[in-house]
């Protein structure tokens, strides 16, 4: 799908009248579209989740990346670490939510419900508010870290998780665990692991970019997404 693109930084309502800021893309034109939320890595909101921000408007979705760190980014290991352990998860969610309601007040949004997915930490973030907020119609976590089983029959959305079989931080049981628990709840759900890929396989900004694992990733991202949202 090629077509022209608007793409901006956004402020709109936040908690308590706090201006929160994102990245929004979204297809030229009146008719509307589908939404979907993106959640930013630990990194920040950077260039490259601008670019995923793009991508997704390019086929078709509006897409808003909340800046979760209010200007923050960063470009080494420790300094992200720094950041993220510093992100308060429940003031994060709030502001996610926050996100989702103000994409469905916009005209050229078609709702019912809007798509969230997200990356490392936003793959973790990804699986806090679709547990809580109703207006989520479908969820992409990548490499996040997966649900407890006794808390994933509280997921709300259908929910496609995507994972590398050489991430160290996340056991393949964990995954597996989550998807059960969600087979048992009688939620909606695919979960793949991709042999050969580790953590952040997505990225094609960095080393640990997978080509194979990401293609097929991404394109079962868009099925997901378009299926459930239209």
């Amino acid at each position: 799908m090629s077509q022209e693109l608007f793409t901006r930084e956004i402020e709109y309502p936040g908690p308590e009248g706090q201006a929160l800021v994102g990245y929004l893309a979204r297809p030229e034109g009146a008719t509307p579209l589908p939404a979907v939320v993106v959640i930013q890595e630990w990194w920040g909101l950077t260039e490259h989740i601008k670019d995923i921000t793009r991508r997704l408007a390019g086929q078709g979705f509006v897409a808003l990346a909340p800046d979760l760190y209010h200007g923050a980014e960063a470009s080494e290991p420790d300094e992200a670490r720094k950041l993220a352990r510093g992100l308060d998860t429940e003031q994060a969610v709030d502001e996610i939510r926050h996100a989702v309601h103000f994409l469905l007040s916009q005209p050229y949004v078609a709702g019912p419900r809007v798509g969230i997915i997200g990356f490392c930490m936003g793959g973790r973030l990804v699986l806090q508010p679709v547990r809580v907020e109703g207006d989520l119609g479908a969820a992409v976590a990548f490499y996040g870290s997966p649900l407890a089983a006794d808390v994933a029959p509280e997921v709300k959305a259908p929910l496609l998780g995507l994972y590398g079989a050489e991430d160290g931080g996340i056991p393949e049981e964990s995954v597996w665990a989550m998807a059960t628990a969600l087979d048992k709840a009688g939620i909606d759900n695919e979960m793949h692991i991709y042999p050969g890929a580790g953590h952040a396989f997505l990225n094609d900004t960095r080393s640990t970019y997978r080509r194979e694992a990401a293609v097929d990733a991404w394109q079962r991202t868009l099925a997901w997404l378009h299926g459930h949202l239209g």
